[in-house]
Order: structure tokens, then sequence, then C-alpha cells
């Protein structure tokens, strides 16, 4: 079949972070499907790492939209009523050199990476529309609202009922929908249409995430991984460094904590001043920073779906400290698999427990290896996907 892959951001392999999820499911699709990629870019660099994509697929279609031209029209169309979200990843360019690739050569499916690259499907004929929700965002924007002073608050729970309401308008127009967890799928049942959704979970690269045994880490090493210019992961560090890491380092003082990710917001970037914190902006491989690390801590108090962090760390073989919230998404059982605590005495506890026992760290991390591997190995996961596109060939 001849598919058109639309995502709102260029997918990429393991070490880049972001869409993931969707480079997976676009490599897959592309050993048996001539795929078209379409996405947007927020600079040329982004746009010039882009044209990777054409190893795994037969055109890829991208325009740059900076910065500040997303924000512009994100504030317009909220002004108007409307979205800002939708607004923020909207081209008119984009969306007219999609409809010419569509004249030339009609595409038999469009498999749609996160909603907010729906709306490029409007000028697309093809015969089978699959909506890859993985997380409704809508719900993202519902905690934000909670947890922002007003009028922040306000208006982020003003653009969380815009998007659901544009959430329900686009399942309803899909033939297939996916989410990634349960909690999703329950997510989605609220929105009231019939349009059939089943759970394709993420998935993890065990070739590329190997285990591997670690000696004691000197001095005691933690890891955050994530990209740091998004709110949660900024909110997570900083309620760490600030409420835990100083419990930690009363009990082990030369306990360090790396932030490992790209585009470290400036708030991130301040928290390298307090003691024990190393802020290390992109990496060439997360891997490395996984390997020192005694403990990957993901203290997430905002947190949608599954957590690539935590599921990458388990099958390196880091034993996983993280909150309730975070591992919400994951099948995965707390005590065994991972340790789970909110409060911040008691995940100090948790940390500083396999700080200072070898034989629990071993225990668990062998567990989690072992999960990882039936649970969320990619080729189960794209298994699924395949599933999902079957009724797209009748």
């Amino acid at each position: 079949m001849r598919l058109l892959f639309l995502c709102h951001r260029f997918p990429h392999p393991p070490n880049e972070g972001g869409k993931i999820r969707a480079f997976y499911f676009l490599r897959h699709l592309a050993q048996t499907h001539e795929v078209v990629v379409a996405s947007l870019a927020h600079s040329e660099e982004e746009l010039s790492a882009g044209s990777e994509l054409k190893q795994h697929c037969s055109e890829v279609i991208a325009e740059v939209l900076p910065d500040a031209e997303r924000w512009r029209r994100a504030a317009l169309a909220f002004a108007a009523g409307k979205s800002a979200s939708l607004a923020y990843f909207w081209s008119p360019r984009l969306a007219r050199r999609i409809e010419q690739a569509s004249r030339e050569r009609p595409f038999d499916a469009v498999v749609v990476h996160c909603a907010f690259a729906a709306p490029y499907w409007a000028g697309v004929r093809a015969r089978f529309r699959l909506l890859d929700f993985c997380d409704l965002d809508s719900g993202k924007w519902f905690d934000y609202s909670r947890h922002r002073p007003f009028p922040l608050s306000a208006a982020y729970g003003l653009e969380a009922r815009r998007l659901r309401r544009y959430e329900r308008q686009v399942a309803a127009e899909s033939h297939r929908c996916l989410v990634a967890t349960q909690g999703e799928l329950d997510t989605y049942r609220e929105l009231g249409v019939s349009v059939p959704c089943k759970i394709v979970p993420n998935g993890v690269d065990l070739a590329y995430f190997r285990r591997r045994e670690r000696g004691p880490a000197n001095p005691p090493a933690l890891v955050f991984v994530g990209k740091m210019d998004y709110y949660p992961n900024v909110d997570a560090v900083a309620y760490f460094v600030r409420e835990i890491l100083p419990l930690i380092r009363r009990s082990a003082p030369q306990t360090v904590l790396h932030i490992v990710g790209a585009f470290p917001s400036r708030q991130v970037r301040q928290l390298a001043e307090m003691p024990g914190v190393v802020v290390t902006g992109r990496v060439p491989d997360v891997r490395s920073y996984l390997d020192d690390a005694a403990v990957a801590v993901v203290p997430l108090r905002i947190a949608r779906g599954i957590q690539n962090k935590i599921l990458e760390a388990m099958a390196v073989g880091v034993p996983v400290v993280t909150t309730s919230q975070a591992a919400r998404g994951v099948e995965a059982t707390p005590g065994k698999h991972f340790l789970s605590a909110d409060a911040p005495e008691k995940f100090a506890g948790q940390v500083l427990e396999l700080l200072n026992n070898p034989a629990r760290r071993r225990e668990l991390t062998e567990a989690a290896r072992k999960h990882v591997e039936t649970a969320y190995a990619w080729p189960r996961v794209l298994g699924l996907l395949d599933e999902a596109l079957d009724s797209a060939r009748t």
C-alpha cells in the first residue's frame, strides 16, 4: 500500500528523544509499504536532520515553521475561540504540498501520529485513516490547569476543553484509533464515539538498550533523562532538586544528579548551581549516562501515558524510583520491577535503600529487564500495529 504518515514533529531514533514511537512505526511500515512522511520542523537545522528519514521512506514532505510564527498563530487562534495547540502545528504551505502529493498519486491509507497532525488529512483522499493518539493531549492541558496558578490555570482549562472537542471530531472521522495505555483508552471512551480503538503500547529497542552488569557508582550517580524544555520534565527536576535531593545528600553527601536531555530551559540550567547537580544538555548517547547511574529517578508530578524513560532504564538494568503518577502508564509491578513513592521523604528513602543495597538493586533490575523483554519488545508492539492496519487491505 501507499501510505501517508503524518507527524507533527520529525520522528527520531532512540538517542534523539522526541517522537521515538513514530520512528519505530515509520521504519516498520516502510518495510512492507511505500511510505511518504509529512511533518513540520522548528528550524532549518531540524529540517536538515529530518532528511535522514529518507533512508526509511520514499519521500519526505516537510516545512519549517519557526517558533515566533507558531506562537503568533497560536495566540490569534486562542483569542478567536479556537485551539491554540492546533494552530501552533498548522502550516498552510505544508497542507498544500500534502494535497498536491495526494492529487499526483493517491494514497491507500493515512497514518497519523498525534492528533495535532490530523488536520492535514482534510485534503487527502484515502480509503483508510488510522489515528494514533498515543495519549489524548487534552488530558495534559487538564493536568496543567490543576497545577498552574491563575490565570494560566483558566487558560489551560479552556484549551483542554477546546482540544477535547477536536479529539472527539477527529476520532469520529477515523476508521481505527490507537492509544498507548489502558488509562488513555478509558479517556478515549469518554469521547463517546463508535470508532474502534485499541491499545498499542510504546516499545523498547532491546538491542539498543542492552543490560549490562555494573559495579558500585562512585560517587553515587542518579540520572533523569528527558526533553528538558517540556514543562512536566522541568517541574519534575526542579521539585526533585529542591525537595528530595537534599534529603538524599544528607545521608549520602557525594550523590550527584545528572539531568540529561536536549533544550534545557533557563529554570533547568539554573539548577546546575545547586550542590550535586549536573545539567548536560543534549548528549551524543544517553546510554553512557544510564550505564554510569546507580538509580534512575522519575519524579514526575504531571504525567500522561507511558514514560519511555522508565522502560529504557528498566531495559539497561538501572533500578527506577518513580512517582505513582508517572508509573500509571507502565504495565509493571511496584516493588518488583521498580520502586514508587510520592512524598519527598519516602522518595528519598527509596533512593537511599537502592544506593545502600546492591542485592536489592540486582533483584529489581533482573526482574525489570525480563518484564520489558516480555511486554515491551518492539516486534510484539509492531505486530499490534499491523493488526490495526489489516482492515485497510480489505
